[in-house]
């Protein structure tokens, strides 16, 4: 499922389906027995394994997992940070429940370990580990053993995906009922290893009914949106892209951005330019069209035809007032807008400003990398210093009133109304220079043909993710478009497959 759930979500879950019928320790018990199962994966009967707990229910998990794996004839060891007859409801009786010895912490016991079962804390921490919770931490780490880490590696944030103090370096994650924002968001994301979801009998009804507005970005999240070619269909039907260039020596942004807009599906693309990169950008440009725009007049008159819908603005453009008096002759116009680049970075210290000029948009999507968000949000230090990155695009997507992607390995999508994707999919080596160039055009493409703003920055991040692995490594920016067509008749054809059975 592509829902996230916070911790606090994740706690009403929790009651509300022990408010149904469910006793908490049978869900502990589920937990448990799933973690019990990972490890079975992992190594035989007979191998050794050191469960370490905590003083609540995480550490509950563990006492039940490690009953279970005495039972298949592993060698348990349990290790409780705290004292057994301090530990309350559910993780007392999962605790009773356990005959073996239960020992201090001390990093010796994890000498001769197969496996360690981390059942510290789970996503519900909400302290920095320090003390004796932070050493046996900083132990699991220095031990080099295969850690299996329950709900959460112990010392991430569930909510922000920061180390709180020190945090455990896992092999594999068992989380239940959903995924947490920590594990996708970095740095929390790092510390995961390979993250198994494990039913325990929480309702799909019941996950949804907290409410979430967190996703994972996967194409459940958007493919009902999107846009699939039709036999009755024609490029007039498919939207028309404008992608506003910069001077002649700096048109490389603007081109790479148009043919992924045409690759992803706009029917019609232009390359708005100035009138000494005309000759430049036609020689090199064919199915993109292009045309003499000088300046924010020159735009303006050529968007006094309403069929071109959407306009980029931003790549190889220049920073300055040429490009701000752009921005606001496309936005007093009502088209359609994807600022990227320099677009942004013309507005540093100016994002309210910004703002009041989108709000005659009929949509809009920012694309901002870390630095170019930090500039135009300068003077909003609340939302730059913000805990997380989710928390921070979220409150940039509430001030601007338009969708915010706010790019990098962990790439958030926020919309103004709260809703908020993370993508984790996405292969190191996008990051080379022009790759957010192209990912501005995918998004322009799909706006062209009508896609909701948060769907469309949404599957474009996806899209653009997969064509990086599938160039994979050694890829430069234009790979990606090539490499986007292979990608898209997969997602397409699975479509059409889809609707004629």
């Amino acid at each position: 499922m592509f829902e996230l759930l916070t911790p606090d979500e994740m706690t009403r879950a929790d009651q509300q389906t022990i408010a149904a019928g469910t006793p908490g320790i049978e869900l502990m018990e589920r937990a448990g027995r799933a973690v019990a199962e990972r490890v079975a994966k992992r190594c035989s009967p007979g191998s050794r394994v050191v469960v370490v707990c905590g003083p609540g229910n995480n550490g509950g998990d563990g006492f039940v997992a490690a009953r279970l794996l005495r039972e298949r004839s592993y060698i348990v060891r349990l290790i409780l940070l705290g004292a057994r007859e301090k530990l309350k409801g559910d993780a007392a009786k999962a605790a009773r429940a356990w005959m073996g010895e239960v020992e201090a912490f001390s990093p010796e016991a994890l000498a001769d370990a197969d496996v360690v079962i981390d059942a510290l804390f789970g996503a519900g921490l909400a302290r920095d580990l320090d003390g004796e919770a932070k050493a046996a931490v900083e132990a699991i780490n220095a031990s080099g053993k295969m850690t299996i880490a329950v709900d959460l590696p112990s010392g991430i944030d569930g909510t922000t995906g920061l180390v709180r103090g020190a945090a455990v370096r896992a092999a594999e994650t068992v989380t239940f009922c959903r995924r947490k924002p920590a594990h996708l968001l970095l740095p929390g994301r790092l510390h995961c290893g390979e993250i198994y979801v494990a039913d325990i009998g929480i309702k799909d009804a019941t996950a949804r009914a907290v409410g979430s507005q967190t996703f994972a970005n996967e194409p459940p999240l958007w493919l009902a949106h999107f846009p699939v070619p039709r036999a009755e269909g024609h490029k007039y039907a498919r939207g028309h892209a404008v992608v506003v260039s910069g001077p002649m020596h700096a048109t490389g942004a603007a081109r790479l951005a148009a043919r992924a807009a045409l690759r992803t599906g706009a029917g019609l693309v232009t390359v708005a330019a100035p009138r000494a990169a005309i000759s430049v950008l036609g020689a090199s440009l064919t199915a993109v069209m292009v045309r003499e725009a000088n300046g924010a007049k020159g735009l303006a008159k050529l968007l006094a035809d309403e069929r071109l819908n959407v306009v980029l603005l931003g790549p190889g453009q220049g920073v300055g007032k040429a490009t701000k008096d752009a921005v606001a002759a496309a936005a007093k116009v009502r088209r359609v807008l994807v600022l990227d680049a320099d677009a942004l970075t013309s507005f540093a210290g100016s994002a309210a400003v910004l703002a009041k000029l989108l709000s005659a948009t009929p949509a809009a999507v920012l694309t901002p990398h870390d630095g170019e968000f930090a500039r135009l949000f300068s003077a909003q230090p609340a939302i730059v210093r913000a805990a997380s990155k989710l928390e921070r695009a979220r409150a940039a997507a509430k001030l601007i009133g338009k969708v915010v992607l706010l790019k990098g390995p962990d790439t958030v999508v926020a919309d103004p109304d709260g809703r908020a994707a993370i993508a984790a999919h996405a292969p190191p080596w996008l990051a080379t220079a022009g790759t957010g160039d192209v990912l501005a055009g995918i998004v322009a493409g799909l706006l062209a043909q009508g896609m909701p703003a948060f769907e469309a920055a949404c599957a474009a991040v996806w899209l653009h993710g997969e064509a990086g692995n599938e160039a994979g490594p050694g890829m430069i920016s234009e790979d990606l478009e090539p490499a986007l067509r292979v990608v898209l008749q997969r997602l397409i054809r699975k479509q059409l497959a889809g609707e004629k059975t």
